[in-house]
């Protein structure tokens, strides 16, 4: 069985393995020690409550109930370019017309955007490759929408999700190649690290203040932009099944999609319920697979279970309450898993 809990400091080790596993272009997701105990320290501090809004980030790990060792990892930042400028590039265009000479042009174009300063943002998801198995992918990514849902004062009106760009198995970005190479003068490697470890001031410093024409970029970076990692595809649909939608801004080093979705929309946010938990010898199987989580801000537990989401109470085992950390009579925040999920 599988469980969503807050990271703990003895989840480095494992953090630092999946963050090997990455591949790279996962800036919220350093191969650095250091950078990692930072981040599992802030989130440490943000359940506390030591932290200003704008520092504080959530991270959570996935577990192995049998073995409570860290495969998986997912968080949101509480409100984002509080503290450091949120940098994106607006798609938008600029109109060039002459009406002496009849002549009308619309240049496709890249703005430096901060639209998004004090959202939300969902960030730091990756499954080991070895657990890519089942709904594992599915829990991993929604049970943070039912943390949302549960501590709604916590989060801002509006949740974006960066997705991660298009890049080959050696690292190349054809976006960073054409754009970011030119004005920081080092590899999208070096960049993506640089940022990840907190060191972004060299993005305001270096970054162009005037738009960019996309025309003028190369026909592969132009292909690539607002286009998502082939290994990022499946997250993309999973947030855009939640009502997650593309509104024309990408990531500065390798031109992915930003997300973006008014936290009330959010499917699982909107349709979870609070039901009361009820002792349970036998479990039917032929009820929807729903996401699961106790109201439990501090020690926070969240899986996967048969129940009735349209019902008043769920009947849960004395195995799944206790990794739920809950008792009957409790109440748990219970959404369907998926939407076309059916009853058998």
């Amino acid at each position: 069985m599988m469980l969503i809990r807050p990271v703990t400091r003895d989840d480095l080790p494992q953090l630092l393995t999946m963050a090997e596993k990455t591949g790279g272009g996962m800036t919220s997701l350093p191969v650095d020690r250091e950078t990692l105990a930072a981040r599992i320290e802030r989130s440490l501090q943000s359940w506390q409550g030591t932290l200003p809004r704008g520092e504080q980030g959530f991270v959570f790990v996935m577990v192995d109930a049998g073995q409570d060792r860290a495969v998986g990892i997912c968080a949101i930042e509480a409100a984002v370019g509080l503290q450091d400028p949120w940098y994106n590039y607006h798609v938008g265009n600029q109109v060039h017309a002459s009406k002496e000479l009849n002549v009308y042009n619309s240049m496709p174009t890249l703005s430096l955007s901060n639209d998004h300063t004090g959202s939300s943002e969902l960030c730091s998801l990756f499954l080991d490759p070895d657990w890519r198995v089942g709904k594992n992918g599915y829990l991993l990514s929604k049970s943070r929408f039912l943390f949302i849902a549960g501590f709604r004062d916590k989060f801002a009106d509006k949740v974006v999700a960066e997705m991660r760009g298009v890049s080959d198995e050696h690292g190349h970005s054809p976006f960073w190649e054409a754009v970011g190479q030119r004005f920081f003068s080092m590899s999208f490697r070096d960049a993506d690290y640089l940022s990840g470890t907190g060191q972004k001031a060299f993005i305001a410093e270096l970054m162009p203040k005037h738009p960019l024409y996309i025309d003028y970029l190369s026909p592969a970076a132009q292909a690539v932009i607002g286009q998502t990692h082939p290994h990022t595809a499946p997250a993309r649909a999973v947030l855009e099944a939640e009502g997650f939608r593309y509104r024309n801004y990408i990531d500065i080093f390798d031109g992915g999609p930003t997300l973006e979705c008014d936290t009330r929309h959010i499917r699982a946010v909107r349709k979870s319920r609070l039901l009361t938990v009820t002792d349970a010898a036998v479990i039917d199987t032929t009820l929807p697979l729903c996401l699961v989580a106790n109201e439990d801000f501090h020690q926070f537990r969240a899986t996967l279970l048969r129940a009735d989401p349209r019902a008043n109470t769920i009947a849960i085992d004395a195995r799944a309450r206790g990794l739920l950390q809950i008792q009957p009579g409790d109440t748990v925040r219970v959404v369907k898993l998926c939407e076309e999920e059916k009853t058998a």
